[in-house]
């Protein structure tokens, strides 16, 4: 590649970006559409070798995707909605028990209690979510109030919903097409490596999001369920917490048996009624260590937390939910490159120099002379 052509890719990167940053509010839509035709056309893929045509096969998948989504609109909204509520009307509550709790703690600690400012606290949580959500009449109320600020905001809002499952059908459809189009307009003499880069890219990141994924869903189900049969009042809210925030190792189990704990003392005030907490939560991470991800994830190359962490921070803050959808995509193709890069380096003269030939042939001779009785 001349110098030149180095100064074209430099400039024609540069110039995305900055489209990318112009055209964010835009893109959403068609970002979300294409993350996830990008996840089901596996799924078209499989239909398609049962001898169904394309169409039909992007349709069932469509139509099965569109009932999940319903059916969990319909189940979970209601039931989240009604445990944030009472954990609102629970909030004085609870500040009393802490009140009345923390100085006895303090001193047993040797910590001064007028260090806690628990009145002032509890008003100011009262103040800011919890009038407000009590007064709207639930959060889906609050949600759709915030939405329809602006009556721009929610024709918006409104067409980027039904955009979405539009652009979906048709990316879904020509997924091939598009694929083949792309390959078509690569530099022949750089196709097999771009290809190949390609494919490890698709590796990394279709073993992360589709195997992550359904480790975030199963654990999710998994703590609410036993938080359920434990007596915990806020069983759903917290088991979905510790499952999608699952995709970090450890953090998942950390955050849900904190929070959890927290929780049972609050309703029961029984050290005893832990005990199931934590038997919940050590099956769930047995669960995911010995069956979950080794069935779910495999041995797919997947992304560091560290760097799913970074990206997605990192996404967020130079073109917003823009980002946030680009960051997986962006580090996958990142780390791909990083390792290439790094077998460049080590099969280069830079990282071992090449011996002469002279060098070589008398070091073989030492070798031999060393070797014979």
């Amino acid at each position: 590649m001349t110098d030149s052509q180095k100064w074209l890719v430099l400039a024609l990167v540069v110039s995305l970006g900055w489209l990318l940053l112009l055209l964010a509010p835009v893109l959403t839509p068609f970002l979300v559409a294409a993350l996830l035709a990008y996840l089901f056309d596996p799924m078209v893929y499989r239909l398609q070798q049962r001898k169904l045509p394309r169409t039909l096969a992007v349709a069932l998948v469509l139509t099965g995707l569109s009932l999940v989504l319903v059916l969990l609109l319909l189940l979970l909204v209601p039931m989240l909605e009604q445990q944030i509520v009472w954990l609102i009307k629970q909030f004085p509550y609870y500040f009393e028990v802490i009140q009345q709790k923390l100085p006895v703690w303090a001193e047993r600690l040797g910590i001064d209690p007028a260090l806690f400012n628990i009145a002032a606290l509890k008003q100011m949580v009262l103040d800011n979510l919890g009038n407000t959500l009590m007064k709207s009449g639930g959060i889906a109320v609050t949600l759709f109030e915030s939405v329809s600020s602006s009556g721009m905001a929610i024709v918006a809002w409104i067409a980027n919903l039904f955009l979405i499952p539009v652009v979906l059908f048709y990316l879904l459809r020509d997924w091939d097409v598009l694929l083949a189009r792309i390959d078509e307009l690569l530099p022949r003499g750089y196709q097999p490596l771009i290809k190949q880069l390609a494919t490890e890219s698709d590796l990394v990141l279709g073993g992360f999001l589709r195997g992550q994924l359904s480790v975030m869903l199963a654990l999710a189900l998994i703590y609410s369920l036993g938080l359920w049969l434990a007596g915990l009042e806020l069983a759903l809210l917290i088991g979905m917490l510790a499952g999608l925030v699952s995709f970090v190792p450890y953090l998942g189990f950390i955050v849900g048996i904190i929070a959890a704990s927290v929780a049972m003392l609050l309703q029961t005030h029984e050290l005893m009624s832990l005990l199931p907490i934590f038997i919940v939560f050590g099956v769930g991470q047995m669960l995911e260590s010995m069956l979950l991800t080794p069935w779910l994830v495999g041995d797919r190359i997947g992304l560091h937390p560290v760097a799913v962490i970074f990206a997605v921070m990192a996404g967020g803050q130079l073109f917003g939910f823009v980002g946030v959808l680009l960051a997986l995509p962006t580090a996958a193709v990142l780390a791909v490159l990083l390792r290439y890069a790094q077998q460049r380096y080590k099969s280069s003269t830079l990282y071992e120099p090449a011996v002469p030939t002279v060098q070589r042939q008398s070091q073989h001779k030492r070798i031999r002379r060393i070797k014979q009785p």
